[in-house]
């Protein structure tokens, strides 16, 4: 199998240089990699429909004999049109075909074939327009159909599949030892691969896919893990006793239990061990992650070590700053802000007691990670919405000192089976609690016809001294109908709705300076409303804040509406989110009404990733992952079975170094190579 990936696609029969480059650009090169070029769906011919049973509009099968011989006539501009009638003992359909000079020879009149396609209404009733068919004495069959190219159909890539099935050796080597394989159900290498493409059947199928899929998932999952424990770099940093007990005695409240699980979990990372930590503090808004990075700074800089909080936006670094700068302030420590805006005379102070060590504690943004900022003994690192830092970011700030620990903070729920996954270099705390001081959003869904109602009760809390956002999920005018963007609904509510009620606006295409000056007058009370693109999903922290109005709610995850959700109830009062959306789909107003259930991120988060996959958990991450061939991250079944066949093969075989599994370290690499980094050297 493996000699097949050095195998150039060329080789095969009918593959010349033209078509070898249309396969290049479906990223496929080699005769292996055609092997793992899986159909994207099938046409299935085991479940046969009576013409008399076909609904318009519903793609089937059905087997019938061709009752007349293929005419070919032409129509307007030339076109050839191929027609013929067949039939069933329940009825008749046309079978329509356009610009097939050959399929007049290819279709016999007399003889029986399945059919399968779109079944429409035509001028004389259902007609079927060029379907794929197969005589019915070749017996039944799942057609494989596969992601084309201009040029390029699936037929032809079919064909060059099955010339690669042929090279296959009798006895293909598996990187799946035969004990995991028999313990875990999963069928062999060869009869998967010849299986996914032209199975006999719907169980065939199944079980092909299965071990396709979990065998890849199995592949991600070791390799995740062996990059985790190829960061456990010897640390520099010796910390001796923990000062979370004295930290606690600072805070003006109670930890709850997952916070103290969450800093003893860090505290053991940095005192036990001689790696340096690399941990994800995983939470969700309001859940008290700050608190959990306060404590652990704490007591890395008790033990003589300075401290760096990198947050995405200043607004954020800023609320940071203000809260370390309250919390310590009857202590030793001393605390700085370092972020772009500040005058460069103050920057360069900043930066030279940091240099001297004088500064325990900074907050800032980018601006620590500059080449002119430098800490005489940096102890940790920690980074806030880590979705917001690529891994090259958190590696710049980890270079200030000597192998650093590393906290990451994220108030993004994740699935833990997935979180094991795409967070495989990190170390993973969950706080899954809620301070009990913290009230619920209460969440409804309205339609737009509602709008008189929603203004008035934010007009009613504006009275009472609050604020509201209103979001718009577009920035500018056209890019869809019907759908008002940002700066045109802005406008209208400043003369219309809201003219004697001070309203901001702020969109992502706006200057970062102009988005900082507007959210920080939000902040400071001189906009009682703020209409907003997404940009305030994170780094805005208003407490007086009680009102969120979602508009086009429908275009949004659950994850994402949850992250919005999350800009009000940070503050002592009771607090709304008003879901507004016109759509009348099922699905999509069952998905909007698990908001209104639920303020439980974990929950959410899972029925996202069951809805609509991964996308709003990765956005345009930095992290690496390499890009799945079969596998769904949004199959949670097939990630807990990966993740315990993984656990199985490292308690089995130790070293996935080891010789019984040089296949699968073999796959390993390859899938990382195809992600754009190899960590098995």
């Amino acid at each position: 199998m493996a000699s097949l990936y050095k195998m150039p696609i060329s080789n095969l029969s009918g593959i010349g240089s033209k078509r070898a480059e249309l396969f290049k650009k479906l990223g496929v090169t080699s005769v292996g990699e055609l092997l793992n070029f899986y159909p994207r769906t099938y046409e299935d011919c085991s479940t046969v429909e009576k013409i008399d049973k076909l609904q318009y509009g519903g793609v089937n099968c059905i087997k019938a004999i061709l009752g007349t011989p293929v005419s070919d006539s032409r129509i307007s501009g030339g076109r050839l049109v191929s027609k013929a009638s067949a039939y069933d003992d329940t009825g008749s359909i046309e079978i329509v075909f356009f610009n097939n000079k050959y399929i007049s020879s290819m279709l016999k009149g007399g003889k029986e074939y399945y059919f399968y396609g779109r079944v429409t209404s035509g001028s004389f009733g259902p007609q079927m327009i060029s379907p794929t068919f197969s005589p019915v004495s070749d017996g039944v069959k799942i057609h494989p159909v596969y992601r084309q190219t201009a040029g390029l159909v699936s037929r032809t890539i079919s064909n060059a599949v099955k010339q690669a099935l042929n090279l296959l050796p009798k006895n293909v080597n598996d990187p799946l030892p035969e004990q995991v394989r028999s313990i875990f159900d999963l069928c062999g290498l060869k009869q998967a691969l010849n299986d996914i493409h032209f199975p006999k059947n719907r169980e065939a199928l199944n079980a092909a896919r299965k071990r396709l899929v979990t065998e890849e998932l199995v592949v991600l999952n070791l390799g995740m893990r062996n990059i985790r424990e190829l960061s456990r770099t010897q640390s520099g940093i010796k910390i001796s006793k923990s000062y979370s007990g004295e930290f606690e005695n600072l805070l003006p409240f109670n930890l709850t239990n997952a916070q103290k699980r969450a800093i003893n979990e860090c505290i053991n990372d940095i005192t036990e061990k001689t790696s340096s930590m690399n941990r994800l503090v995983q939470g969700d808004v309001g859940s008290g992650k700050t608190a959990v990075a306060a404590s652990v700074c704490y007591t890395v800089i008790k033990n003589g070590f300075q401290a760096a909080f990198m947050a995405p936006t200043e607004i954020l670094a800023n609320q940071h700053f203000q809260t370390f700068k309250d919390l310590l302030q009857n202590t030793d420590i001393k605390v700085a802000l370092l972020t772009g805006s500040l005058k460069e005379s103050e920057k360069k102070r900043i930066r030279q007691e940091l240099a001297d060590g004088q500064i325990d504690l900074v907050i800032g943004t980018h601006a620590l990670i500059t080449d002119k900022t430098e800490f005489k003994n940096l102890g940790i690192a920690v980074t806030d919405e880590q979705h917001r830092f690529g891994v090259a970011q958190r590696a710049k700030l980890l270079c200030k000192g000597e192998n650093p620990h590393l906290l990451v903070m994220s108030a993004t729920p994740i699935p833990r089976t997935l979180g094991l996954i795409i967070f495989g270099d990190l170390d993973i705390s969950v706080i899954d609690e809620l301070p009990p001081s913290r009230k619920p959003v209460k969440t409804v869904l309205m339609s737009s016809a509602n709008r008189r109602r929603i203004y008035d009760f934010i007009k009613r809390e504006i009275k009472s001294g609050r604020q509201a956002y209103i979001v718009c999920p577009l920035v500018e005018e056209g890019e869809l109908d019907n759908i008002a963007s940002a700066e045109e609904y802005a406008a209208e509510l400043m003369l219309k709705e809201f003219a004697d009620i001070p309203v901001g606006i702020v969109h992502g295409k706006m200057k970062a300076c102009e988005k900082e000056d507007v959210m920080a007058k939000f902040e400071a009370g001189e906009y009682s409303i703020l209409v907003a693109t997404t940009v305030i999903e994170v780094g805005v922290d208003v407490p007086n804040s009680t009102v969120i109005v979602i508009e086009n709610a429908e275009r949004f995850g659950l994850s994402q509406l949850h992250q919005l959700r999350g800009r009000v109830g940070r503050g002592e009062y009771q607090s709304y989110c008003v879901l507004v959306s016109d759509s009348r789909n099922p699905n999509t107003v069952s998905r909007l009404e698990i908001l209104c259930k639920t303020n439980d991120g974990f929950i959410i988060a899972d029925e996202d990733l069951k809805m609509r996959g991964p996308g709003d958990f990765f956005g345009e991450r930095q992290h690496g992952l390499p890009q799945m061939a079969i596998a769904d991250f949004a199959d949670t079944k097939s990630l807990e079975l990966s993740q315990k066949i993984a656990d199985y093969i490292l308690f089995v075989y130790k070293d996935i170094r080891c010789d019984e599994l040089r296949l699968l370290k073999a796959e390993i690499e390859r899938l990382f190579e195809r992600g754009g980094q190899n960590n098995l050297n």
